[in-house]
């Protein structure tokens, strides 16, 4: 049985829906604003499940309360990142510690390689398995193409 027909990567919000467009994710980022939360992009050509901490792309947004500031941060990431995955972060620091709360892809490769599983079997007749990202067979940088 397939869990995941479409073969994309599903990390965050929205994974299992197609690509927001700009102006839902403009929502989306309003929305995060009136609840207080601060935005950040981050990017990353390696967008393994364990690979939580990906790049940030400028600083976090603490103090911009306007949603046009922070997709003009997102245009900007995907001009110079047209390749690589992107996704929108808002933390919410109301209990005074920064806590994720939304996340979601707005920008993916044309061509998304997905994972395998590894098997290897250890001793005892035990098997350890690991997931494979099939992007890293290439270079950091040339992952996706340019």
């Amino acid at each position: 049985m397939m869990t995941n027909p479409t073969g994309r990567i599903t990390q965050g919000q929205f994974s299992f829906l197609p690509d927001l467009s700009d102006e839902e994710i403009t929502l989306q980022i309003e929305y995060g604003l009136k609840k207080g939360y601060a935005w950040s992009v981050e990017y990353t050509d390696d967008p393994h499940p364990r690979n939580t901490y990906w790049e940030m792309y400028g600083m976090p947004m603490f103090d911009l309360q306007d949603a046009a500031g922070v997709m003009m941060e997102l245009q900007n990431c995907r001009q110079t990142f047209p390749n690589h995955y992107i996704r929108m972060m808002a933390f919410d620091s109301t209990r005074n510690v920064e806590t994720i709360a939304m996340s979601f892809i707005v920008n993916r490769p044309a061509s998304e390689p997905g994972f395998g599983l590894v098997r290897q079997e250890a001793n005892g007749r035990s098997m350890h398995y690991t997931v494979h990202s099939y992007a890293t067979d290439k270079a950091e940088g040339e992952r996706y193409g340019r």
